[in-house]
């Protein structure tokens, strides 16, 4: 009863920002992604009848309190799925900053899935599994199937339709993101309470809502025709939109640092002196900055020469979750229909 899985985070090219079910993590509107080879969490989850407690690991540093208690919330889950009463251990490492704004949660929930439910002998769908996924982070239902893929927000209450779709595979377009780290440690206010907030408070968040069909249209036609200036335009709209409306909130919630707004500004001035490049931002601080990969050194170099510029995560389109041998590191099991 043990089993480890390997997953990526994604980046939303059309932003995820509002539920319209807290506890089953349904969106309130859909989002459009692509997943990032480059960055990934491995997660080992074994179940035993000689463990007398749930314990957690993430970068081998043991969780406690409301983090253990969303993870064993999600295993019970499984459980109740399998019908089994043992007790779990969890270990989870990530090659990249955990907490800080860059979908660990998304790739630590699809892989804890994945992991789980091969050590419970569940067999799940790639859409059932990426319905499980969403139950722990909405992101993660976009790290299941990975390439380049659509979040369905469905309209069953039960969730059972909204689930991550992929209509091109990682292969389709060969982009880079470089992911340029403005500061390090967490943030200071977790996604879930800041949708909440904007829910509840920003003028603009009906707006922004009823904006994402469209830009999840216009996206989607921009990578089946590897268009880059058309997606790189609904790309950075949907991202500044999603940040105004979080920004109107009360009290606004604004993840933006000084380098953040730099970075869009050298974003822009790139593309006017003739680099095909655009930017997004997640609910962090960081700047994801996507080219083509011909344009990559010379992008990467004039972000590079920015004064307070040390840190560049280079990634490109990567696959869905994974099974592996513990021993030989070899897939297992993709889910790839």
């Amino acid at each position: 009863m043990k089993a480890t899985a390997i997953a990526h985070p994604n980046i939303a090219l059309v932003k995820y920002w509002g539920k319209r079910h807290v506890d089953l993590n349904l969106p309130a509107a859909g989002s459009l992604s692509i997943a990032l080879e480059g960055m990934s969490t491995r997660t080992t989850v074994e179940f035993a009848s000689r463990f007398d407690q749930d314990m957690a690991f993430i970068n081998d540093k043991i969780q406690t309190g409301p983090r253990l208690e969303r993870l064993t919330r999600f295993v019970d889950r499984l459980r109740s799925l399998a019908q089994v009463d043992q007790r779990v251990h969890v270990r989870s490492v990530n090659d990249f900053p955990t907490a800080g704004g860059l979908a660990s949660s998304a790739s630590g929930c699809a892989a804890l899935a994945a992991a789980g439910c091969a050590a419970l002998g569940l067999e799940p769908t790639r859409d059932q599994l990426s319905v499980l996924a969403r139950l722990g982070s909405a992101s993660a239902a976009r790290s299941v199937p990975g390439g380049y893929a659509e979040m369905l927000p469905g309209e069953q209450e039960d969730g059972t339709d909204s689930f991550a779709v992929p209509f091109a595979s990682h292969s389709h377009w060969d982009l880079r993101c470089m992911i340029v780290l403005t500061t390090h440690g967490e943030k200071p206010l977790g996604s879930t309470e800041a949708m909440l907030r904007t829910a509840d408070t920003s003028p603009y968040y009906d707006a922004w809502v009823q904006s994402v069909p469209r830009d999840i249209e216009v996206a989607r036609q921009a990578i089946l025709d590897r268009d880059l200036a058309a997606l790189g335009e609904v790309a950075e709209h949907s991202c500044l939109k999603f940040h105004a409306s979080a920004i109107a909130a009360k009290p606004g919630i604004l993840y933006w640092n000084g380098l953040t707004v730099q970075l869009i500004h050298h974003v822009r001035r790139m593309r006017a002196d003739g680099l095909p490049v655009f930017f997004t931002i997640d609910a962090g601080p960081h700047v994801k900055v996507f080219c083509e990969a011909p344009a990559l050194a010379a992008v990467r170099a004039v972000i590079k020469s920015l004064p307070g510029v040390d840190e560049i995560i280079v990634a490109r389109p990567g696959g869905g979750v994974v099974l592996v041998d513990e021993d030989t590191g070899r897939t297992r099991r993709a889910w790839i229909s």
